[in-house]
């Protein structure tokens, strides 16, 4: 029985219903609904009203949907230029609708659409409605996916501008919100909009720059400002096709001169909804000459922090990757991953730290799924190709190979891909071969690096490359024969870094004895028992001197003891 208080005649709640009714009805306030310092007090009054009232709560809600449906869609058509914000004030009245939508049979899918649209796109820079957002997005998580799965990955260019102008303060929140981002049509294009977080931030400066604050200490001056309004200009350029003036004629290649606003780059970094596009123009004129002259001027405190949080909401979307999406998904992101393995905001803590993660992403992918490596064969092979053209696409190559090698190229199933992908192992291992120095041309990724670094790199890549050919070779035993042809030229060249020709000596010693060489060569996964495989996870019954005494011939003498593995393995 609902108490004398809340029940639905009670005073202080037709006080507050009567307020918000004159609050919706009134012309003079329909400039600034939310200047009215009361009016997000009467909400949050009859909202928990009606969470606590029982007998009545139904007659309570009935009564107040249409006063609060009417003051929400008032506040979302205020003027752009009011004094108030309305972020916190419409994010109440939504908690409203979702709670208690279905006892008035209201969809709040277009009201949703309409506060990101009408509201967000203003105050996303407003520290306390960016806060708010974001702990409204996680409060309603579970019913957001169930009853509105794409409103979160729609607007995902928004929440990332809301970040990106607010920092590390929202980190955490953000990474809540992220999995909910994720979806088949935003999936492509949120990894790269992860990956340019810092050029957003770039971007925000810019416009900032030019037509005033984005943030400030004060409702007023956030919304008083030109910044938001610029924004907004951008996004009707972006989605209408109607033309801004750019009244100073300025390109934008001076980072301190107005933003060029003809650079589709900026236009994509700048959008509030996502139109599953995941091409980016990272090769434009306006960008390079931007990320330079960022380059040679102190970063401030807001790109300080997007370059230590990119990574991290990187981590949780490979996370997030892994553990849910089909390997269609995956098929298509790892091109991009490999693609963007160079292309990347050019600090370099960040790219180290971005690069590891996207490196245990390929690895992870593969491990999970190793058809995977046959079916893209094709980007795998290229990027093969790049890897003399700077220590980046270096790096990435070693990745491969070492995938390549560790799953037998996706498999004994594939053997054709794996014969493909043999050929151009061996081109790149005759290549090196046939010069000290990584690919055919000096690149000038590689001046700086001195002769030093560069002997030491094409050590380590022809290590990867010699590895995977001996492995793929043990998996595919068709390869064997071009394997130590192979493996016979590294061996008899004194030119190159010793420990290559020591790593080629042992695997064609390996190769004499099969058994051995499909035990410490052979792939890690969907490999059958034969003779020399070892089961790790009986390790426990097996002996030391079960080991071949091949992987023990840099020891002199027995095994020091003959103890179980049970002595070093722990017990579960």
């Amino acid at each position: 029985m609902a108490s004398p208080k809340l029940a639905a005649g009670d005073g202080n709640y037709d006080f507050h219903l009567r307020s918000l009714s004159a609050a919706s009805r009134d012309s003079a306030a329909a400039a600034d609904p939310a200047s009215d310092p009361n009016l997000l007090q009467s909400v949050r009054m009859v909202f928990e009203m009606c969470k606590e009232a029982k007998g009545a709560n139904d007659e309570m809600v009935a009564r107040a949907f249409p006063v609060m449906s009417k003051l929400f869609q008032r506040c979302a058509a205020a003027p752009t230029l009011s004094t108030a914000s309305t972020g916190v004030l419409l994010l109440t009245i939504l908690q409203f609708f979702l709670d208690f939508g279905e006892a008035v049979l209201h969809d709040a899918d277009g009201s949703l659409k309409t506060f990101f649209r009408s509201c967000l796109s203003r105050e996303f820079a407003d520290p306390i409605v960016a806060e708010r957002t974001l702990e409204f997005l996680i409060m309603n998580k579970m019913k957001i996916l169930s009853c509105f799965p794409t409103l979160v990955p729609q607007f995902f260019p928004l929440l990332l501008k809301l970040i990106a102008s607010n920092g590390e303060r929202l980190d955490n929140k953000f990474s809540e919100v992220l999995p909910l981002m994720m979806s088949a049509g935003s999936f492509l294009p949120l990894f790269l909009s992860l990956m340019d977080l810092p050029m957003l931030v770039v971007a925000l400066e810019k416009v900032e720059r030019s037509s005033g604050t984005l943030i400030g200490s004060s409702l007023a001056t956030i919304q008083k400002s030109a910044a938001p309004e610029m924004l907004l200009a951008l996004m009707d350029e972006a989605y209408t096709g109607s033309a801004i003036e750019d009244q100073s004629g300025n390109s934008g290649s001076d980072d301190s001169g107005p933003l060029d606003l003809a650079d589709p780059m900026f236009l994509d970094l700048l959008k509030d909804e996502n139109d599953g596009i995941a091409a980016k123009h990272w090769t434009s004129p306006t960008i390079s000459s931007t990320l330079q002259a960022a380059l040679n001027s102190p970063q401030s405190d807001r790109l300080k922090q997007s370059l230590k949080m990119a990574p991290h909401f990187l981590s949780v979307y490979f996370a997030t990757a892994l553990r849910d999406v089909n390997n269609s998904l995956l098929c298509a992101l790892i091109p991009v991953v490999m693609s963007r393995y160079a292309a990347m905001f050019p600090d370099k803590d960040f790219s180290f730290k971005v690069r590891k993660r996207l490196s245990d992403f390929l690895l992870s992918a593969f491990q999970r799924s190793p058809d995977i490596i046959a079916l893209l064969k094709k980007p795998i092979t290229d990027r093969l190709g790049e890897a003399h053209g700077n220590p980046a696409k270096t790096e990435l190559a070693l990745h491969l190979c070492w995938a390549i090698g560790e799953h037998g190229a996706g498999g004994i199933n594939h053997k054709d891909v794996a014969r493909e992908i043999f050929e151009n192992l061996e081109l790149l291992l005759y290549e090196n071969l046939a010069t000290s120095r990584l690919g055919l041309s000096q690149e000038p990724g590689f001046d700086s690096m001195g002769a030093t670094s560069r002997k030491s790199s094409q050590a380590r890549l022809l290590c990867f490359v010699v590895t995977a050919i001996a492995k793929l070779a043990t998996c595919h035993n068709e390869l064997l024969p071009r394997a130590r042809v192979s493996l016979a030229k590294v061996a008899r060249s004194r030119t190159l870094d010793r420990r290559v020709w020591q790593r080629a000596c042992d695997y064609l010693g390996l190769m004499n004895e099969p058994a051995i060489c499909l035990s410490v060569l052979g792939p890690s996964t969907a490999q059958e028992n034969g003779p020399g495989i070892v089961n790790w996870s009986e390790g426990g019954t097996k002996m030391v001197a079960h080991i071949p005494f091949y992987l023990l011939a840099e020891q002199k003498g027995p095994p020091s003891h003959d103890f179980s593995y049970a002595d070093l393995l722990p017990a579960e």
